[in-house]
């Protein structure tokens, strides 16, 4: 399966070498004139009963060679993490989605990341063809089958998974294991873009 978008991802503060490395020289040197406006929009509670409070705000803008998300989330306990994800609809059952980066929450309640990729009308996943399931990089085990061939989805919701079932019950919300971290041991979903419709996600707005 390819996904529509190098792996320019930084999450918050702290992998902007990926940036560099992923990017190259050429693509640094994208002029600044070409960016557009900014487009900014709000992602809200999955579950309003237990996490009542919780807002994220996100803003993307144009770097010419691809587009600069800066996600902002309040209004859940500090310490929580948190995965977000490009989702094809953003309540269950989701369709195809993958994984962009993590946001945290500080001790102030307050996280803050930013991700480069392709975040736009173009963002998609495409699987042209079968191909071997990889080994599973954080327990080593053997993975069988192959994944199915589909024609290009795009996936313009985004949706915030708590990190583990343990951040889920510290903000009040179900005890409950999902596979939308890097090793599958998510919680459930925190926030996403459900004020938009179901096949005209956010991203669809930006060209």
């Amino acid at each position: 399966m390819m996904i529509a978008t190098a792996s320019l991802i930084s999450t918050g503060f702290h992998r902007l070498p990926v940036l560099v490395a992923a990017v190259g020289c050429g693509a640094l040197l994208a002029s600044p004139a070409q960016a557009a406006s900014p487009f900014t929009f709000t992602m809200v509670p999955s579950n309003a009963a237990c996490t009542p409070r919780a807002t994220a705000e996100v803003t993307i803008t144009s770097l010419g060679f691809a587009e600069k998300m800066t996600v902002t989330v309040k209004g859940l306990k500090p310490g929580t993490k948190l995965d977000l994800f490009a989702i094809q609809e953003p309540k269950a059952p989701f369709g195809v989605g993958w994984y962009v980066g993590d946001v945290d929450i500080d001790q102030n309640g307050k996280g803050r990341s930013f991700f480069v990729g392709r975040f736009s009308v173009e963002t998609f996943a495409v699987a042209v063809g079968a191909a071997p399931v990889p080994v599973r990089v954080h327990d080593g085990r053997d993975a069988t089958g192959e994944n199915p061939p589909f024609a290009p989805i795009h996936t313009f919701h985004l949706g915030l998974w708590f990190n583990s079932p343990k951040d889920a019950t510290a903000n009040g919300c179900p005890n409950l294991t999902t596979p939308f971290n890097g090793d599958h041991t998510a919680g459930v979903q925190a926030l996403n873009t459900g004020t938009f419709p179901d096949r005209k996600g956010p991203l669809r707005n930006f060209d």
